[in-house]
């Protein structure tokens, strides 16, 4: 067994530096033309200017970058509004040009797929969804579903598969995005599968693969409540309970790729069984699942040949608003379990703001006011100010919206950089 450390051990030899060592131009932020581009998009419309402004940069650096963005026809020139009174010619600013490019969302699930076209702007051209028959199948057939819906997309909006530049795809379950690999997910038999890559060579595009909560952060992120923070925190509640995480306004993902499963942490050891295998994870507590086995344990509702986990949902929630002391009771406990879940985040990461979304929001008694004030409860609030926490009931093509987004980033970046060749 190795002792610890000594002194002289701790000890740096003169000449050997100090301090962090970063490689040579690392940086997290972008190349300035990205900047530019990135600036346009995210105001709609802006006056270069502004955006000089905004970047604090030279108005000469920024004309020069948005010709090369003009020319490679992924800016346009604008009409934007005249000041209330204003005399002369109307003002000019930049914005995006939608048909510069398109990209695909999808996201898969256990019984429905749903995905969208949206345009460079992020303007959803198009949405559809397939409904499956298998809550979990051979990688094969789950490559031929999208394809599927993906087919489906192209003949609504009227585009060939050549217009799309790319493919973002949403996931359950651990997916290393690095790598385009599905560790391990609830909708594929088998482990370590090599998805984007499948997907890619049967759709004959570039794939961009993500856990599915990653995406719905994604999607507030671009569009929704996290568009001005630096900083929060997305919980979902869907089949199984995910999360995400956006830091200093990134994605964030963790060493490996692999970071951020809130739904497999432990909240009871040895407690109930987790569809991952393991025991006590907070899902088995508050994901749909853990509220059906409650259901049909205590109301003697079961799955039948016609009666889906939808189904024994509608009837727990249907009974627990007319009174039924148990359906209560049921929704109480898993409040209480998604309560030590939120606080547990609160108090890792000290978010400016906490999301609980997907559909399972609109059952109400998981995020009643007794369910937050119990969060705020547990977590560490020794004179400090503590998040907000707010709740949406997305459907899934919200979800898909935020895969699409994946692969626009990676579209765009890769014609941005394309531009100043």
């Amino acid at each position: 067994m190795q002792g610890l450390a000594g002194d002289s051990d701790k000890i740096t030899l003169p000449g050997a530096g100090c301090g962090p060592i970063v490689p040579a131009h690392d940086s997290t932020a972008p190349p300035l033309r990205q900047q530019v581009f990135d600036c346009v998009r995210s105001q709609g419309e802006i006056p270069r200017i502004d955006v000089a402004k905004h970047l604090a940069v030279s108005p000469a650096s920024v004309s020069t970058l948005v010709s090369d963005l003009l020319g490679a026809g992924l800016l346009a020139e604008v009409e934007a509004p005249r000041e209330p009174g204003g005399r002369g010619r109307p003002p000019v600013a930049l914005a995006v040009r939608p048909e510069a490019g398109y990209v695909v969302g999808l996201k898969l699930s256990d019984l429905t797929h749903s995905g969208v076209i949206i345009d460079f702007a992020g303007r959803t051209v198009v949405e559809a969804s397939l409904h499956r028959v298998s809550l979990r199948a051979e990688v094969e057939l789950l490559v031929e579903e999208t394809e599927s819906l993906l087919r489906e997309l192209l003949d609504k909006a009227g585009m060939e598969r050549a217009q799309i530049s790319g493919v973002g795809l949403g996931v359950p379950g651990i997916v290393d995005h690095a790598r385009g690999m599905a560790l391990w997910s609830p909708i594929i038999r088998g482990t370590e599968i090599p998805i984007a890559e499948l997907m890619s060579a049967r759709l004959g595009l570039p794939v961009q693969v993500d856990n599915d909560a990653n995406l719905l952060t994604l999607a507030e992120l671009w569009y929704g409540a996290g568009r001005g923070l630096a900083d929060f925190a997305v919980i979902t509640l869907e089949y199984g309970v995910g999360m995400g995480l956006v830091m200093n306004h990134q994605l964030y993902r963790g060493a490996h790729s692999v970071g951020m499963e809130l739904g497999h942490t432990k909240v009871q050891l040895d407690g109930a069984l987790c569809r991952c295998g393991q025991r006590g994870c907070l899902e088995a507590y508050v994901s749909d699942y853990a509220l059906v086995r409650e259901a049909s344990v205590a109301l003697d509702l079961h799955r039948t040949a016609s009666g889906s986990a939808q189904v024994i949902l509608e009837s727990l929630y249907d009974q627990a608003k007319a009174g039924n002391e148990a359906a209560r009771t049921i929704f109480r406990r898993a409040g209480r379990f998604l309560s030590a879940g939120i606080a547990n985040v609160i108090n890792l990461f000290d978010p400016s703001l906490v999301i609980l979304s997907g559909a399972r929001m609109k059952y109400d008694y998981l995020y009643a006011e007794d369910v937050l004030a119990e969060a705020r409860a547990l977590t560490l609030n020794k004179a400090r100010v503590l998040p907000r926490i707010e709740a949406f009931a997305w459907g899934d093509l919200v979800w898909a919206r935020g895969a699409a987004t994946l692969a626009l980033a990676a579209a765009s970046e890769a014609l941005v950089r394309e531009a100043g060749q």
